[in-house]
């Protein structure tokens, strides 16, 4: 696996409510950039392994594509973990959360490309790796802001 990009925030919101919100995908598309839908496509609940998401997103030159995204991992108020069906890319999302002081958390997200191989590595990622550096760091402001927003009184 190849790390594509990691951006991590701080966040004035309990562990708890940074996990809920960022395990529920369907809520994926109000913080992360290039997310034109995103809808459940199993009854299994938010945050469990095997749940499975429609994702509809934006790539650049080619328009838009959908993804089946599973979640592979979930550890309440630990990890999250996806993957998607998106090739040639294979991607993984890891969303790891920790308290980091009353009331206060950290969050730091990951995208991965599960294909290792060689045309990949020289052509694909690198440009993925723009791509997905430059989306990542506005949605982390934007998941910041918005759980900072719910959580005050």
């Amino acid at each position: 696996m190849r790390l594509l990009t990691e951006r991590s925030a701080t966040i004035a919101c309990s562990v708890d409510a940074a996990y809920r919100y960022a395990s529920n995908l369907e809520r994926f598309g109000e913080w992360f950039p290039g997310v034109v839908a995103i809808v459940s496509s199993n009854t299994l609940d938010h945050g469990e392994v095997g749940k499975e998401y429609l994702e509809t997103v934006s790539i650049p030159i080619e328009g838009t594509r959908e993804v089946r995204i599973t979640v592979k991992e979930a550890r309440t108020d630990e990890l999250f973990v996806t993957e998607g069906s998106l090739t040639p890319l294979m991607p993984r999302m890891e969303i790891a959360f920790r308290a980091a002081g009353p009331g206060v958390c950290s969050v730091t997200w990951r995208m991965l490309s599960r294909n290792d191989g060689l045309v990949a590595r020289l052509v694909l990622l690198p440009i993925a790796s723009r791509v997905m550096g430059k989306r990542a760091a506005l949605a982390m402001a934007r998941l910041k802001a918005h759980l900072e927003a719910s959580a005050r009184p």
